[in-house]
């Protein structure tokens, strides 16, 4: 087809790339024709646009720069959901337990992002990070964590004295805490953009607007037709792309995903808000970087803390609150199948049962945001209940067991016993730090699909 009727019977979408103080346009092709049968056809055909998705869709043009290559994601834009509606910590390492594939994922990807947040010039702040014990109880955790660090090789890591915490951040206060000086902020769907911008250039394709509702094995894969070559079909509402392989990071919907290859639930996805307040324009010096609480180890979930952001804004929590819908911003947000088959869900309810407490607590914590006043004063006392208003939300893509255990490891399925499931590779769980170990974690997942594609 010439290039006057792709351009003509085509649907051109613009996205945009922002720099520091300008915008880059750049067009992403949608070659689907609603009076053609073309189906454009790839290598492998990455869905989800997230900021796994896209690190490594970007990993694989480079390292097979020989290989067609798309992405296709569900929305308008690239980061829309999880990637897009995170903190911007870039992590240095600490919390993870030593020798894991995290901690070592984590401190690698942290000096794989500030090379190429330099190097593509993306703005960012390394403002550090404290974490604070409050109270002499939690020493004893305060210095578990600072070995960790020392063994995860998490860079200039210090410990330091109540009395010293002051130097880096006047206004907060505890008896002892430990200062992560690499710990910085940044825009992560900014960077995912930029990932974009790195795949397309390297002569990737990205289809946005297509939500995946199915995969097929075409009839024609064992003819000896051209078309064999590219067995699977990835469709979307009635428009599809032809490929040899898929790879799936489909983050909120990854155990959909999965099941359309016939692979089991689980882990199941169960979604969980995490609301923001907001610090008053006037009381934002207070805090200069990250402050964090040191972790409860009876509780599944961080707590509150305070996140600088790139705009000057200062960020304090999250809260955890059990979602309606799996992208559902607030309370009014309500998908009543989604919402059954979670609740419904045996695992989910075993975690209900056991933290029934710390849920009611959240979700008092949501109603009325004052009441988590008195927890951030135990680090900066000025703080009043006037300064903070409600912020903005995220949604967390928590896998789940059917025990009632929180996955908290990477996990992939492919089904090699089925012609179309072989051909399939979902990385189902992502877990946190995804964003900051998003490089690394990338060159994880190319070498995992260099052996089970046999690229």
């Amino acid at each position: 087809m010439a290039l006057p009727r792709i351009l003509a019977a085509s649907t051109l979408r613009c996205y945009t790339i922002r720099q520091s103080h300008k915008l880059l346009a750049l067009s992403t092709c949608r070659q689907f024709l609603s009076t053609s049968n073309h189906e454009p056809e790839y290598d492998i055909v990455i869905v989800g646009g997230g900021i796994v998705g896209m690190a490594t869709a970007r990993e694989l043009a480079l390292k097979h720069p020989h290989l067609k290559l798309s992405v296709v994601e569900k929305e308008d834009k690239l980061a829309f959901h999880q990637s897009g509606h995170n903190s911007g910590v870039i992590h240095a390492g600490i919390y993870y337990k030593p020798g894991s594939l995290k901690a070592r994922l984590c401190v690698e990807g942290l000096q794989l992002a500030y090379e190429y947040l330099d190097k593509e010039g993306i703005p960012y702040k390394k403002c550090g990070k404290l974490i604070v014990a409050v109270n002499d109880k939690e020493v004893g955790r305060l210095l578990d964590l600072y070995d960790r660090a020392i063994h995860n090789g998490v860079p200039d890591v210090e410990l330091i004295e109540g009395n010293e915490i002051k130097k880096y951040e006047p206004y907060c206060q505890g008896v002892k805490a430990i200062w992560s000086p690499h710990t910085g902020i940044v825009d992560w769907g900014l960077v995912t953009e930029h990932y974009g911008k790195n795949f397309r250039d390297c002569g990737g394709s990205i289809y946005l607007d297509f939500k995946v509702t199915d995969f097929q094995l075409t009839e024609d894969s064992k003819t000896g037709t051209t078309a064999a070559e590219y067995p699977v079909k990835v469709i979307s509402n009635g428009r599809a792309v032809r490929c040899k392989y898929v790879l799936t990071c489909g983050g909120l919907q990854s155990d959909k995903l999965a099941k359309l290859s016939g692979c089991s639930e689980d882990p199941r996805i169960v979604p969980f808000r995490g609301e923001y307040l907001l610090l008053k324009k006037d009381k934002a010096h207070m805090v200069r970087g990250n402050i964090y609480p040191v972790p409860d180890p009876r509780f599944p979930f961080l707590g509150v803390h305070f996140t600088p952001r790139m705009n000057g804004d200062i960020w304090l929590g999250p809260n955890a609150i059990f979602a309606l819908k799996r992208e559902g911003y607030r309370w009014l947000d309500i998908d009543t199948k989604e919402l059954w088959e979670s609740v419904t869900y045996r695992g989910f309810q075993k975690l209900a049962l056991q933290y029934l407490a710390f849920g009611f607590k959240e979700v008092l914590f949501s109603a009325f945001p004052r009441l988590q006043v008195a927890t951030l004063r135990k680090y900066i006392p000025d703080i009043s209940a006037s300064d903070i208003s409600r912020g903005p939300a995220g949604v967390r893509a928590q896998a789940m067991n059917v025990d009632g255990s929180l996955e908290d490891d990477f996990v992939f399925h492919r089904e090699s016993g089925s012609a179309l499931g072989s051909r399939i590779l979902h990385c189902r769980n992502a877990p946190s730090p995804g964003a900051t170990s998003s490089l690394s974690i990338a060159k994880m997942i190319a070498d995992k699909c260099r052996t089970e594609f046999s690229l």
